[in-house]
């Protein structure tokens, strides 16, 4: 019974970990909004925009304008965290406890192709990460015991249309394959009786396979462009469900004393556990708009909302039928962020871009943890464009601000999760797209 237990609740949390991982980027919850660097710098205000590849991502709508030339566009998001910390407070792990995350450094991939088919049609392809990136605690962490180490990646495939209705009116549609991959690592704690202490016996690990976890959706997209001086867009991405497969398995870390023995016959050292769950990644609509300031200059305004509430709990599975299936409360809320940006032309085929952003966290406190201390953050960008003969350059930089986030309280009858504390997080993001 003792050994059952224990297995069981190892593996609920490696399944926990699956799944919610700390962004340290947006949009909030583990969502990455920044996939092309032009609308980065804009803070992402460019759904009525959406004039160059990464409208694949941002309107498939302005797809339909882009009827010139065949294009490729890639590029990368440098995100590096400026600061992790976590000031803990009682009962567990105590007032004036400290620790911190070992510095995140992580660089989510974008790429598009766009080919015109008629001067109404055209043809798009993306691959980008839109969910995603890793957390990782120092090695003695009081929060080992929930997770030290939980890294979650998706990368998108989007074939997408792009309809050019009128001269002003364009319509896209497209279809999602998303693929997916985890590795989780956490520690197991057990009283020691002869020093009737805990002591740090075991680490759990959990692992899956990119190609095992894939889900589907679409997006769709319009954009309408009314004059010179004003045009509005709006755009949806579908929810996608992945049913997630994993093997988690146990190794002992020895404490050399006499209770190494014991906790060799108490824990299912070298086995390999099955276990599974699902999740629907929440959809997200858009509608942005645009107006020219003068020749030279435009101003953007988004307001972007995103279905955090699919994500209410975690079913765990355990196909052997060993051990009893669970299902974990996360009761995230929709929620909504807004966007402002505004470009310059300085000189022809050179731009300047500004932009900022506030972005609401659809976690509420009984889900805060090592796993995910998400909270609500303020962003404001830079960025610059230039056109050459061959090649387009534009570059991006965001510094993202999160509010302090405390958890003193748990989930109703959740007693077992508790780690009170808050904690403090600082981002810096670097967007680098080249296009030709």
């Amino acid at each position: 019974m003792r050994r059952s237990s224990i297995n069981r609740w190892a593996l609920a949390f490696a399944i926990v970990g699956l799944i919610v991982i700390s962004p340290a980027a947006h949009a909030a919850g583990f969502g990455i909004f920044e996939q092309g660097s032009k609308a980065m710098g804009m803070a992402g205000a460019f759904t009525a925009q959406a004039d160059d590849p990464s409208a694949i991502f941002h309107n498939a709508g302005g797809l339909a304008f882009q009827t010139e030339e065949t294009k490729i566009s890639a590029g990368f998001t440098y995100i590096r965290g400026l600061t992790a910390e976590f000031e803990g407070a009682d009962p567990f792990p105590g007032e004036g406890y400290s620790g911190e995350q070992e510095t995140l450094s992580e660089f989510p991939p974008h790429i598009y192709y766009v080919r015109p088919i008629s001067d109404r049609l055209v043809f798009g392809l993306g691959a980008f990460a839109p969910f995603g990136l890793t957390t990782e605690w120092d090695e003695d962490f009081r929060g080992r015991f929930i997770s030290r180490l939980a890294s979650l990646q998706t990368l998108d495939i989007n074939p997408t249309l792009g309809y050019q209705v009128t001269e002003n009116f364009g319509i896209g549609f497209g279809a999602v394959a998303r693929l997916s991959t985890v590795e989780l690592e956490r520690h197991v704690a057990l009283v020691n009786p002869f020093t009737l202490t805990a002591a740090d016996v075991a680490t759990l690990r959990l692992e899956g396979e990119l190609t095992d976890n894939v889900g589907y959706g679409y997006n769709l997209g319009m954009l309408h462009k009314v004059n010179n001086s004003f045009s509005w867009g709006l755009s949806y991405r579908s929810k996608i469900e992945i049913d997630y497969e994993g093997d988690a398995s146990v190794s002992q870390n020895l404490t050399g004393t006499p209770f190494d023995a014991l906790v060799g016959g108490a824990l299912p050292f070298g086995t390999t556990f099955p276990v599974e769950t699902a999740i629907e990644f929440p959809d997200m609509a858009s509608f942005g708009m645009a107006f020219a300031l003068g020749p030279n200059s435009l101003l953007e305004t988004d307001v972007n909302w995103t279905g955090w509430s699919t994500f209410d709990a975690l079913p765990v599975i355990f196909p052997g039928e060993e051990l009893p299936n669970l299902n974990l409360p996360e009761e995230y809320d929709d929620v909504y962020n807004y966007r402002l940006g505004l470009s310059y032309n300085s000189s022809p085929g050179r731009q300047w871009r500004f932009g900022v952003v506030y972005d609401e966290t659809p976690q509420p406190e009984g889900s805060v943890s090592p796993l995910l201390p998400d909270s609500d953050r303020i962003g404001v960008t830079v960025g610059y464009g230039y056109e050459g003969n061959k090649w387009d350059v534009d570059f991006a930089a965001m510094y993202l601000d999160f509010d302090e986030r405390t958890r003193d309280e748990n989930f109703p009858g959740d007693n077992d999760s508790t780690f009170f504390g808050t904690y403090n997080q600082e981002a810096l993001l670097v967007g680098l797209t080249v296009s030709r």
